[in-house]
C-alpha cells in the first residue's frame, strides 16, 4: 500500500512539475510529499526526479516510470467512477433464491414492474425450497418462509401467509367434509414431506388450541403440487392462500373447517435476507425497498 500510494504522488508531482502544486492538488503537506518521493525512489534504489532550486525534472527512468503510474491512477479514478455510478443508480444483475411456487406465483409476477423502474438492472431467480448460504453461493439476497430467520444475515419482513383448508368438490361429495379437526384422522390429507412440522396441523378456536396429526398417500415438497391434487380429489389440503386464491374464488376447491384458524404448516412469515455490510448496494436496496411496497397494496392472495 506504502508503494501504491508513493506512485500515485510521484504521478502527480510528475505532472504539475512541482511538490507544493502536488502538496495542494493532494491534500498533503510538502513534506509530506517529499517523504514518498524520497522512500520510492529508495526502494527502486533509482532517481526519479532532478531537482534543482529552479526547476523539477523527470530522470530517463522517472519519465519510463511515470506512464506506469499515471496508467494505475487512472485505473484508480475510474474505478472510484464504476463505484460512484452504481452506487448512484441501481444497475447490475441482482442474484436472487426463492421457494419455487412462492418464487412463481408471488415474487416472478412483481419482476416485470421492478426491472421496468429500474431498466438498468437485471434479476436472475434460481427457484429452490433449501436453504442457502448467500456468501457462499454468491445470492445478493433470498426470499425466506421462516418464524426464525437466521442469525448470521439481516432479515427484513415481506408479508405474511394466511392458509387455508380446503378440498375439491368432489373430493367432498364422496368423503364428506371434514366439520371439526379430528375429523381430519379419517380423511386422506395431503401435506409437505420435506419438514416434520408440517404433518402437524394446528387449529385455533374459542374453545382454544388443538393439533392433529394429518396422515395420507401423498406428500410433496411443493405446495403447487398439493394444489393439483387437491384439485383433482386427491384429499384434503393445508395450503396457502396465494397458491389457491383463484381455485377458490372459481370454486375448483371449497374452504372446510371455516370456523376454524389455521396456522401454517410450514411458517407463516415471509422475509427477505442479505449479508450484514456497511454499505447496502443500490440494487439490493431497490429490489427490497420495491418488494415491501410490493406486498403492502391490497392484490388477491
Amino acid at each position: 500500500m506504502d508503494r501504491l500510494s508513493g506512485m500515485a504522488v510521484f504521478a502527480k508531482v510528475a505532472e504539475t512539475k512541482s511538490f507544493s502544486e502536488a502538496a495542494r492538488r493532494l491534500g498533503l503537506s510538502k513534506s509530506a510529499v517529499s517523504k514518498h518521493i524520497t522512500r520510492l525512489e529508495r526502494d527502486l534504489k533509482a532517481r526519479l526526479i532532478n531537482r534543482t532550486t529552479r526547476r523539477l525534472s523527470l530522470t530517463e527512468i522517472g519519465a519510463a516510470y511515470y506512464e506506469h503510474c499515471a496508467r494505475m491512477v487512472a485505473e484508480a479514478e475510474a474505478a472510484d467512477l464504476v463505484v460512484s455510478r452504481l452506487h448512484a443508480t441501481p444497475r447490475g444483475v441482482l442474484k436472487l433464491t426463492t421457494p419455487a411456487a412462492f418464487g412463481h406465483l408471488e415474487i416472478a409476477p412483481g419482476i416485470s414492474e421492478l426491472l421496468t423502474r429500474y431498466p438498468e438492472m437485471a434479476v436472475q431467480i434460481v427457484m429452490n425450497d433449501r436453504p442457502v448460504d448467500l456468501a457462499e453461493e454468491g445470492f445478493d439476497v433470498a426470499i425466506r418462509l421462516t418464524e426464525e430467520p437466521p442469525q448470521n444475515v439481516v432479515a427484513r419482513k415481506l408479508t405474511t401467509i394466511r392458509w387455508v383448508t380446503c378440498a375439491a368438490p368432489d373430493y367432498i361429495a364422496r368423503h364428506g367434509a371434514p366439520r371439526a379437526p379430528q375429523d381430519l384422522q379419517s380423511h386422506n390429507c395431503l401435506f409437505y414431506s420435506f419438514l416434520e412440522s408440517s404433518i402437524e396441523w394446528r387449529f385455533r378456536s374459542a374453545r382454544g388450541e388443538l393439533t392433529v396429526r394429518a396422515a395420507g398417500n401423498f406428500t410433496a415438497n411443493n405446495s403447487e403440487a398439493l394444489r393439483e391434487a387437491a384439485v383433482r380429489g386427491l384429499g384434503v389440503a393445508l395450503l396457502p392462500t396465494f397458491t389457491v386464491a383463484g381455485d377458490l374464488r372459481e370454486g375448483r376447491l371449497r374452504p372446510v373447517l371455516e370456523d376454524y384458524e389455521v396456522e401454517g404448516a410450514v411458517a407463516n412469515d415471509v422475509y427477505v435476507l442479505y449479508l450484514p455490510t456497511r454499505y447496502l448496494s443500490p440494487k439490493v436496496r431497490a429490489f427490497i425497498d420495491f418488494f415491501v411496497e410490493y406486498f403492502s397494496r391490497e392484490r388477491d392472495r
